[in-house]
């Protein structure tokens, strides 16, 4: 009998509580990074090869449900339990927004183009924020049937994906109009939904089961019976030949795209969150709550990062003093 093969998973320190959210910004020409949410209120950003710690966001008197970077990994938005979503340069770690809300945040995302800001929660109301003008108010969309637990953005910014915490179903926005114009229906809520990174597929989990949708014309795809009820899902962003999930077997499993087939198991946990294709694992329990993303950082990759980082803030001061 074959053995299955589990990798050894890196642990990055840090959070005094759950991490609960987690995001991967696009490779940018310094690398790729990625941030943390955690109920502890204070985010954190980490070189997201190495994990290494670069700072963290603080300033939320509440737990932090969700986290993004924009596309340049300049900004950080966070959305908070306080009833804030507040926005941070993520270079030196100063807020430079923070927009109240009525009831708790829970999701938030910059738009493609870095323009938008769009968040989402307990109130059932979508709010589009211009980060060109920050004071202004921001722009609402039709109020949603329920408690908003996800948000993102596709079809080059014209589109909105939301689902809800209380009730099945993704519901498909039309930026212009603020209306809903599709919904991708499921029996139970929708407890993770993506954009795959080519656009191509929605991923979606409710329950035990894991589907993907055409993303242009919203067709199911492919929908596949999971050995037991899954909280996230995600496709392999490379070549889109596999994907992953989790859930309360406390096993990332990975799966065959084509065929459903499982084809290995990643790492064992009890609360497994797939991001924006990447797979990382924060560990909840009854009694015992660890708070550690599952990455080590390395002494070379700190040195490294830190070098990188310094040229990075020192190309930035150069362009603002040719621009005077």
């Amino acid at each position: 009998m074959e053995k299955k093969k589990v990798a050894v998973p890196l642990v990055c320190h840090g959070h005094s509580r759950p991490v609960v959210d987690l995001f991967y910004s696009p490779v940018t020409p310094d690398g790729f990074f990625l941030i943390s949410a955690s109920k502890d209120s204070s985010p954190m950003l980490r070189n997201g090869e190495t994990g290494d710690w670069i700072g963290t966001f603080e300033g939320h008197k509440g737990a932090v449900w969700s986290c993004s970077l924009d596309t340049n990994a300049l900004r950080a938005a966070s959305a908070s339990a306080d009833f804030s979503t507040k926005v941070w340069d993520a270079l030196t770690g100063d807020e430079l927004h923070s927009f109240e809300h009525k009831h708790i945040v829970r999701a938030c995302a910059f738009s493609e183009d870095t323009h938008l800001l769009l968040t989402g929660g307990v109130e059932k109301i979508l709010r589009i924020y211009d980060m060109n003008q920050p004071d202004a108010p921001p722009r609402e969309v039709d109020k949603s049937p329920g408690s908003i637990r996800t948000v993102a953005w596709l079809h080059s910014d014209q589109t909105i994906l939301s689902s809800c915490s209380d009730m099945g179903g993704v519901r498909l926005w039309d930026v212009r109009s603020g209306k809903i114009v599709q919904t991708l229906e499921t029996k139970s809520s929708v407890t993770s939904a993506e954009v795959s990174q080519d656009g191509r597929y929605i991923t979606t989990v409710d329950g035990s089961t894991v589907k993907f949708w055409d993303a242009n014309h919203y067709g199911l795809v492919k929908s596949y019976d999971m050995p037991c009820t899954m909280e996230s899902a995600s496709l392999e962003p490379k070549y889109g030949n596999k994907f992953v999930a989790g859930g309360e077997d406390m096993w990332v499993h990975v799966f065959d795209f084509h065929t459903g087939n499982e084809i290995g198991e990643l790492l064992h946990a009890t609360r497994a969150t797939m991001v924006l294709s990447t797979v990382s694992v924060s560990l909840l329990e009854e009694n015992h709550m660890p708070q550690d993303l599952r990455m080590e950082p390395s002494e070379y990759g700190r040195q490294a990062h830190y070098l990188m980082m310094h040229h990075r803030r020192l190309y930035l001061k150069m362009d603002q003093l040719k621009r005077r």
